[in-house]
């Protein structure tokens, strides 16, 4: 009985259903090109060249981009869902184009992932990096050739998704249920063997 409750426990947890982190809900964040708070134009700001501009709420209508750069050269949409989508706006010519998103604490878990979903360039790739233990997100432009203006990359950033509530007492109790299971096994053992000696010996 105690080995099919430990299995049924084990069975419960494995198919326990996991909560969807939507990556980016409520995100705030600050960006920066090149090193430069003063780069980028945050929504927040209307865009304009001022001093903090360069931190915005995401958007929820999600209606519009979060972020220009002052040289006009890049847009970049970010979507609760983890989506972000980097629009380019003009001619680039070949040179270092490093940006970083912070996302602070408003995150409701740390980014563990992403994930290049579509590219309409010529050639060459984004580069991305996760930084900070997943508060923030390095994002390199350098080696991509976007072949003309008004071209688009599109992303998926990712959160760890998480149990939901129970899972880790479930787990707990098959746990429990296997070292009993284990514990009766090795008692049951022990007392077979007694009785054969002690019959050997009669």
């Amino acid at each position: 009985m105690a080995r099919a409750v430990a299995i049924t426990a084990i069975t419960a947890c494995a198919g326990t259903a996991q909560a969807s982190v939507v990556p980016l809900r409520d995100a705030v964040i600050t960006a920066t090109y090149n090193g430069s708070a003063g780069a980028v134009l945050g929504l927040d700001h209307g865009f304009a060249a001022e001093a903090g501009s360069n931190t915005t709420a995401l958007d929820p209508t999600n209606s519009g981009v979060e972020f220009f750069t002052a040289d006009a050269l890049f847009g970049f949409d970010f979507a609760e869902d983890g989506t972000l989508t980097i629009y380019n706006n003009a001619p680039v010519a070949a040179g270092s184009y490093s940006f970083r998103f912070d996302f602070g604490g408003t995150l409701a878990l740390p980014i563990t992932s992403f994930a290049l979903l579509n590219s309409s360039v010529a050639a060459g790739l984004p580069e991305f990096s996760i930084l900070d233990g997943g508060l923030a997100l390095g994002l390199d432009l350098s080696a991509v050739d976007w072949g003309d203006d008004f071209q688009t990359i599109s992303a998926r950033i990712g959160a760890a998704e998480v149990p939901e509530p129970g899972t880790a007492s479930v787990l707990l109790a098959g746990l429990v249920a296997m070292a009993l299971v284990r514990r009766r096994g090795r008692a049951g053992g022990s007392g077979a063997g007694e009785a054969a000696s002690h019959a050997m010996r009669a």
